[in-house]
């Protein structure tokens, strides 16, 4: 299904975010176009919102995950969580595009002044939990630290079945999680992309083996689809697993190695292709509760730009090989 020149207006008829991965991904723009879309994130709309939110000891809400003052608090009580903390904001930088000069000085401050609530523990050096590190991986790289040392991590950390799971190290799973190993994944594929690095590939290639032999949705032991959240598309999904993200990271992962898409996947491209509306886009799912410093997306059940842009451009990744 070729984009429309409807679709193509209504999408480019949005935040520079997403407006430069339109430009790039679906309408094959020159580089000198995209990027000069792309320098505007710092300046406007989702990225200057978020900047401006920057406490001066370089976190977000006075955290690293979780906001100061968080814990005990009635916000704690209500449902989901909030997403203005460092980690996330510092994750929604990075995937809207922001060039990291913008944050000039920010990975220094966070050393010096910023403790995971997990055990006190120092920023850059990580924590326990596999999402959290896969996040603090990918955008310490981005910021320049050298994050070789939580690299290993996920090497030393993987489990027996190929993939992680953020309750292993509580002790209470020794089997591998969908959620747990799709975030280990982009945060991997993130680093090799910035740093060069490629210690971490063949983990990388085990986790997505991990998937790739469930075909994404599947259980395994039974063949029967895992559950609901494979179909749920949501943006932002900030961890949460869906089909449409494990395909969004399987074609970065393709098109970063020169490789033809797996055929595994057939089964979980279908499922986005049937949930694409006859106008082109995707709706929003139920999106995750919880304070955020900027809306990003449509509320649920209307037209998403995001979910239409990452859908379209899978499908096209897919049908183009």
């Amino acid at each position: 299904m070729a984009i429309t020149t409807v679709l193509r207006d209504w999408l480019l008829d949005s935040d520079p975010s997403l407006q430069w991965q339109v430009e790039r991904d679906l309408l094959g723009a020159p580089p000198e176009v995209w990027q000069a879309t792309r320098a505007r994130v710092a300046t406007e709309g989702i990225g200057a919102a978020i900047l401006a939110a920057q406490d001066d000891d370089g976190q977000w809400a006075g955290g690293a995950y979780f906001p100061a003052g968080y814990f005990g608090s009635a916000e704690a009580e209500a449902p989901g969580q909030p997403w203005v903390a460092t980690t996330w904001a510092l994750k929604d930088l990075r995937d809207a595009g922001l060039d990291a000069a913008a944050l000039s000085g920010t990975a220094e401050k966070l050393a010096r002044n910023s403790r995971w609530e997990y055990d006190d523990l120092p920023y850059w050096g990580g924590e326990v939990d596999v999402c959290i590190n896969a996040f603090t991986l990918a955008t310490g790289a981005w910021l320049g630290v050298d994050m070789s040392d939580l690299a290993q991590w996920f090497i030393d950390h993987r489990l027996a079945d190929g993939g992680w799971n953020c309750e292993a190290e509580e002790g209470d799973s020794t089997r591998s999680s969908f959620h747990s190993t799709l975030n280990a994944l982009r945060g991997m594929l993130a680093y090799e992309q910035l740093t060069g690095d490629a210690s971490v590939r063949d983990a990388r290639h085990g986790g997505e083996e991990y998937l790739l032999r469930r075909r994404l949705m599947f259980r395994e032991s039974t063949g029967e689809p895992v559950a609901d959240f494979v179909t749920h598309f949501t943006y932002p999904p900030r961890h949460q697993y869906s089909a449409l993200t494990a395909l969004d990271h399987f074609r970065d992962a393709s098109l970063a190695e020169g490789t033809r898409p797996d055929p595994r996947l057939a089964d979980a491209v279908e499922v986005v292709r049937a949930a694409r509306r006859p106008d082109g886009t995707w709706l929003q799912g139920e999106r995750l509760h919880g304070r955020t410093w900027v809306t990003v997306d449509a509320p649920a059940g209307e037209p998403s730009r995001w979910l239409t842009l990452i859908g379209t451009r899978v499908l096209e990744w897919w049908d183009a090989a």
